[in-house]
């Protein structure tokens, strides 16, 4: 999986740096995460129904048990893009076909420029001083190669697998 230009070494230690302080508090830091999403686009709301039933606010769902558990899942995923920096073409597959179930559940592709703000956002919170722009820029990288991953998904017909 190329990201238009590949992580430097740099890159990749700031990343892991950074993650290591954010991945201890997984489902805190998702909450951040996810608040600042439904801030940034609260009509994303709607997407998130478990047994049919459609929360009335983002805090109703950010304090939801099957929620928490999709948050888990999350940052599961951006863990394994972390631990897999050197090799992220392992995880094509993978993310190609998330982004096949994103797609089927209704989430459109410009939604994922505001799950990258809302990543950004939240690692700035975590990090404070130590979100550097050096940061900002490696975490921009991954996550663009991650969504390009996944878009892909959008890209092949069901029939295709």
């Amino acid at each position: 999986m190329e990201s238009g230009m590949p992580l430097t070494g740099g890159q990749r230690a700031l990343i892991r740096e950074s993650w290591q302080r954010v991945s201890g508090s997984p489902v805190q830091h998702g909450l951040v995460l996810f608040s600042r999403l439904f801030d940034l686009d609260p009509d994303l709301l709607p997407l998130f129904q478990y047994n049919c039933k459609q929360f009335a606010s983002p805090q109703e769902c950010l304090s939801a048990p099957e929620f928490l558990d999709h948050i888990r899942k999350v940052m599961l995923v951006i863990d394994a893009a972390v631990s897999h920096l050197e090799n992220l073409s392992c995880l094509e597959e993978y993310l190609c076909n998330l982004g096949k179930k994103h797609q089927a559940v209704g989430v459109k592709i410009e939604s994922f420029s505001t799950v990258g703000e809302s990543l950004l956002y939240m690692l700035e919170k975590c990090l404070g001083t130590a979100f550097s722009p050096e940061v900002q820029e490696a975490w921009s990288k991954l996550y663009s190669a991650v969504v390009k991953a996944m878009r892909r998904g959008w890209d092949t017909l069901p029939e295709g697998d």
